[in-house]
């Protein structure tokens, strides 16, 4: 006797890449959890790195300050201190799974064309991230310098552990996170979620925010620091744009549609 066995169809997969509510759910749910397997994983070898190799790094800039040197004023600061170090360096070694989670979230419709041409874009974030980090790395002894300067005349100040090391690590996080940017405005363009046009009309909001970043984390309170700042920042962005309009001229090449993205909002295009 002959047995028949029923097998669930999956539903065919929409060639525009559209997804019900619940199928969006699960990608996140996904996507959420490979990332966050990747940091526990990277947190496990931070936590050996921690004491003998990210600390010692961490801790130079405040240990060449006058009286410098890390102190701890309660017993368990140095565990929960190696704690959140652990998990930042989780964070930071497994930066190319998790940005590469967050394109295939973001970017689920893209042709296998498309995905060949934005691979690069992928592998661009996680350099593009860790040079944001050491560019703010590259500023945190002036940035020490400048907060003990104003420390009174005849006091010390003994540099509390957790509180510097949490404002370094997120110092640094803030700069990597900035430089990463441009790299999901090319995701967001590819998904073609927005374009290199729409960006464009908005570059003067975009080199404000650049210079409003660079001002608020300038170690130094002289323009020129600050434009310094800004420059990597403002050149990332619109290298980020040019790569969207090339991106969008080949995509209304490919499919035969009218250009009006050099038209203004208030002027009519044509019938």
């Amino acid at each position: 006797m002959a047995v028949t066995t029923f097998r669930r169809r999956r539903a065919p997969k929409d060639p525009e890449g559209r997804m019900p509510l619940r199928e969006h759910l699960e990608e996140l749910r996904k996507r959420l959890f490979r990332a966050a397997l990747g940091v526990v994983l990277g947190a496990a070898a931070g936590w050996w790195l921690w004491p003998n190799v990210v600390l010692p790094i961490l801790a130079m800039p405040a240990e060449s300050l006058p009286n410098g040197g890390l102190n701890y004023a309660a017993a368990v600061s140095p565990l929960d201190i190696q704690v959140k170090g652990a998990l930042w360096v989780g964070v930071i070694a497994s930066s190319p799974v998790w940005i590469y989670q967050l394109w295939a979230f973001v970017t689920p419709g893209l042709t296998k064309k498309e995905r060949a041409y934005a691979v690069g874009f992928v592998f661009a974030g996680a350099p593009l991230f860790l040079a944001g980090l050491a560019l703010a790395y590259f500023i945190l002894p002036t940035t020490m310098k400048l907060i003990v300067s104003f420390t009174p005349d005849g006091a010390s100040n003994l540099i509390d552990a957790p509180s510097y090391l949490s404002f370094v690590m997120r110092l640094l996080l803030a700069f990597g996170i900035a430089f990463l940017l441009p790299v999901l405005l090319v995701a967001l363009n590819f998904a073609g979620l927005i374009t290199g046009g729409a960006i464009l009309k908005q570059w003067r909001i975009v080199v404000f925010l650049c210079f409003l970043f660079s001002a608020i984390f300038t170690p130094t309170p002289d323009a020129l620091t600050m434009i310094v700042m800004a420059m990597p920042l403002i050149f990332l962005f619109f290298l980020a744009i040019g790569i969207c309009l090339i991106n969008d001229k080949r995509r209304r090449r490919n499919s035969g549609e009218p250009d009006f993205e050099h038209l203004s909002d208030d002027e009519a295009s044509p019938l």
